[in-house]
């Protein structure tokens, strides 16, 4: 399995980051991403703390943990600044939280993320315009498909706003504790009820993840 959006005590999880790294390689996962909340002041902090433990992890564990951030509740004209910070500190993802129905997003934010050369997936971009869509999809953004209650409310429309552009969609589970964790059942769950068919959800789940790898400069990983 493949989730590229999680977050631990640094931010609002209930978990160390090496704690959440490990739970995860135990129920399957391949590939983690650990992307607490940032913002302006503590970028650096969380950037150089899951540098540490994902290089710990990785070296130890059959698991490619990749040190990331979510950009938060950030006026939107700081996005792409925030974003070249955290990539010049290290971080291998930048995701960015995107304008979902369930909290006050700055209008403009979704927009703002896409125009970033360094964010790399906009979290539950909720009712997503058109135009930004399209945009996503020239620019190699990926929109991401939540398995996160709340979030998960606009997963429909995205699906069918990045099937209309050519945007490239991802399967996270924006995880904050243990039992967050996906499992093959959820991710296929979660791909169905977004009113994918059988063979578009087996692209979400398996060769989204390797395309988005792909962008990070990441060799393919084996699922053997």
């Amino acid at each position: 399995m493949f989730d590229f959006h999680t977050h631990t005590f640094l931010s609002d999880g209930v978990l160390s980051p090496i704690e959440l790294i490990r739970r995860a390689f135990v129920r399957g996962y391949r590939v983690i991403g650990v992307t607490d909340h940032v913002g302006p002041g503590n970028v650096e902090h969380v950037v150089k703390t899951l540098v540490t433990d994902c290089r710990a992890a990785s070296s130890r564990w059959d698991i490619l943990a990749l040190p990331g951030v979510e950009i938060t509740h950030v006026p939107k004209e700081d996005i792409d600044e925030i974003a070249r910070m955290a990539k010049g500190l290290g971080a291998r993802l930048v995701v960015v939280h995107g304008e979902t129905p369930v909290e006050p997003v700055e209008p403009g934010t979704n927009r703002a993320a896409i125009s970033s050369n360094s964010v790399d997936v906009v979290a539950h971009p909720g009712l997503i315009e058109v135009e930004d869509a399209r945009l996503a999809s020239e620019r190699g953004v990926f929109l991401e498909i939540s398995a996160r209650k709340g979030h998960s409310l606009a997963n429909g429309h995205v699906v069918r706003v990045a099937a209309q552009t050519g945007a490239l969609t991802i399967l996270d589970s924006d995880a904050h504790a243990p039992e967050d964790l996906l499992t093959p059942e959820i991710t296929r769950k979660v791909a169905l009820g977004a009113g994918l068919d059988t063979e578009e959800a087996h692209l979400l789940l398996n060769k989204n993840p390797e395309s988005l790898l792909a962008k990070l400069g990441v060799p393919p990983v084996s699922t053997t």
